[in-house]
């Protein structure tokens, strides 16, 4: 009864301490350290053993390096292999170079240092990768030369888990089992692996049971680590290998999505066990070592890295960014240091310093990467903007600010029908990038009057404003309907609240990013469900044709939530009762209709007059917001 007390305990504390660590910034494995930390002993005291869960945690580690080998794909290297081995080998190497020999300095074997130098040389990767999802910045050059750091980094923890028993069985003198009986498990395990254990999984998948398949999945993991741990080697270690023998096979995906929910709920037991080790008297006792170290191993990671991506050519700002969000130290570091307790290289007392200045590190990252965004805008504030381009003598009849992914499709469509357009954007970097596909743009802000009037905005039909920043696209819409009234404005709208400002203002040609897609999504959605496709465009016509009504009655009151919220309620129920009696449900003769030619040729002029009737009565929404009036138009704002 007193574990499961415990785990009930346990549980508690994580649900209420890592959302709110989470939501602060500072991540998930910050908040089960702190967990820990409360519940442990130098807490309320909850657990005054943690030796014991941190035993059975550490299952968490070995199912993590598992999933790992899992994603470990060949081809997948191959197309990150510059980022992986280049990038990923010049910030642990160029770390290490500086702290294997800080840590012999300390009175550490030279082969222990080295090892202690990589293992600070690793980063968070639980606090890295969704720090940079939450930026949108994965797809960037930055990103993904993150990515492939951090791949490298889990990639060396393997060889680490490795070394680390050889190390122990040469300080105990040739006691305990001799590794190579273990090289000797690896290899052969190398071998037969793959063949064996897609013969085992193809027997699992013949019964059909989700419940084998996990089994059969913890098996395989647990089970190689066993027996490589068995042989004198790392029990991590044969769980990788387990998972890297199975990353080509067609088993992979279900294997990750059977493991998973046990891994990522034993890794948050692992760092809250961690916590529990924490020993805070240090900080009370010893601040000037604890501190000193935690800052002396955020300067050199961050300070070496920024100086070796400065030699290799890279701008000021993406080497700034990527030592300081690589600065802090990560959480294979309590692995690391617990295996190399547990294997008699480093005292208790040094492993809980060392932990304790990895926690300060990862608690400090999200401060680094505030200071870094500061440091962004200063210099963007102190460079002095080029001044705009020289416009074209000769009006075009067509203005288009902002010349991004929107603005680019009606650039194209209007070139393909030789329809003269001056395409304006502020970005000058982008500007120049569209200059060498050979389409004509110009420099300059939309939303300042010397621009628009050198564009010769005031002798333009249509202003099609495709700005993607929503203040500057407000801005620039107020200026264009002040100063040149005569021009019609056809605008894009990243969300419905959005919209009903740009209404506000008089603009009346709205389109939003991603309505007139999702239309005909829905539409064949419908289709694809049996309904004939000539009531399928009908149903999405109508549907169309009411939000904007809609749109139009709620703009009166989008300031007041609570009525929102009432009239999108009430344009919901209405707007199911308008359906039902004006397309009424299929007979049972035209549930299973054939798609005549016709009805084929007609689908193109149907959706042409359906995506008309939209853009003249003013759409808005919510990019992915496909359900118009309905209350979900409340997180138009939020998901923007």
């Amino acid at each position: 009864m007193q574990s499961i007390a415990t785990l009930a305990a346990l549980l508690a504390v994580a649900v209420l301490l890592v959302p709110l660590f989470k939501r602060a910034g500072l991540g998930t494995v910050i908040g089960y350290l702190a967990a820990g930390v409360l519940i442990g002993p130098w807490g309320f005291g909850v657990v005054r053993d943690p030796e014991n869960l941190l035993h059975t945690a550490e299952v968490g580690v070995v199912l993590l390096l598992f999933v790992i080998g899992l994603e470990l794909q060949p081809s997948r290297l191959w197309a990150l292999r510059k980022s992986v081995f280049g990038l990923g080998a010049l910030q642990v190497g160029g770390c290490a170079a500086v702290m294997a020999p800080a840590a012999y300095l300390l009175g550490l074997d030279w082969p222990l240092a080295v090892v202690v130098g990589l293992t600070l040389a690793l980063s968070s990767t639980a606090f890295v990768l969704p720090t940079l999802a939450e930026r949108n910045e994965m797809g960037s050059l930055f990103g993904r030369e993150t990515f492939g750091i951090l791949l490298f980094q889990d990639l060396l923890v393997i060889p680490l888990l490795a070394v680390l028993p050889l190390l122990g069985a040469q300080s105990h003198d040739g006691e305990g089992t001799n590794p190579l009986i273990g090289v000797g498990i690896l290899v052969a395990a190398i071998l037969v692996g793959r063949p064996l254990l897609d013969l085992v999984f193809r027997h699992v998948t013949r019964i059909n049971s989700r419940e084998m398949f996990t089994a059969a999945a913890l098996a395989t993991a647990l089970g190689l680590g066993l027996l490589l741990q068995a042989g004198g080697l790392s029990m991590s270690l044969g769980a990788f290998v387990a998972g890297v023998l199975l990353s080509d096979s067609d088993f992979r995906h279900e294997l990750e999505a059977s493991i998973l929910p046990f891994q990522g709920l034993l890794m948050g037991l692992f760092f809250i066990a961690v916590g529990m080790g924490i020993d805070l008297g240090m900080i009370v006792h010893h601040p000037l070592n604890v501190l000193g170290l935690t800052l002396a191993l955020v300067l050199i990671k961050g300070g070496s890295f920024f100086v070796l991506r400065r030699l290799t050519g890279c701008d000021t700002r993406r080497s700034r960014m990527q030592a300081l969000i690589l600065a802090q130290c990560g959480e294979f570091a309590f692995v690391l240091f617990g295996a190399a307790q547990e294997g008699g290289l480093l005292p208790a007392a040094v492993v809980a310093q060392l932990n304790l200045s990895v926690a300060l590190s990862m608690a400090l990252a999200p401060f680094l990467i505030i200071w870094g965004d500061r440091l962004d805008a200063r210099s963007a504030a102190a460079v002095e903007a080029p001044p705009p381009d020289e416009m074209p003598d000769e009006h075009a009849p067509v203005v288009i600010a902002g010349f991004g992914r929107v603005g680019q499709i009606v650039g194209r469509v209007l070139l393909a029908r030789r329809v003269r357009f001056t395409a304006l954007d502020k970005d000058h970097s982008e500007v120049k990038t569209i200059r060498r596909f050979g389409i004509e743009a110009f420099y300059g802000d939309a939303a300042q009057l010397e621009v628009l009037h050198a564009a010769k905005v005031g002798e333009a039909q249509v202003f099609v404003l495709a700005i993607d920043d929503i203040e500057a696209s407000l801005l620039s819409a107020e200026t264009v309907r002040r100063h040149f009234p005569g021009v019609t404005i056809v605008a894009r709208a990243r969300n419905r609240f959005h919209a009903y400002r740009l209404m506000d203002l008089g603009v009346e040609l709205i389109i939003r990013e991603t309505f007139l897609s999702s239309l005909d999504m829905a539409r064949q959605v419908f289709e694809t469900l049996g309904k004939p496709a000539e009531r399928a465009r009908d149903i999405v016509a109508r549907f169309a044709e009411y939000d904007a009504r809609v749109l139009r009655r709620e703009q009166a009151l989008y300031h007041d939530e609570t009525q929102l919220i009432q009239t999108s309620r009430e344009a919901l129920d209405e707007l199911a009762s308008l359906l039902e009696e004006e397309v009424p449900a299929p007979t049972a003769e035209a549930a299973e209709p054939e798609q005549s030619p016709a009805e084929d040729k007609a689908d193109a002029t149907a959706d042409t007059a359906t995506d008309t009737a939209a853009a003249e009565a003013g759409e808005a929404a919510p990019a992915g917001d496909t359900d118009g009036g309905t209350p979900a138009l409340l997180r138009g704002a939020r998901d923007g």
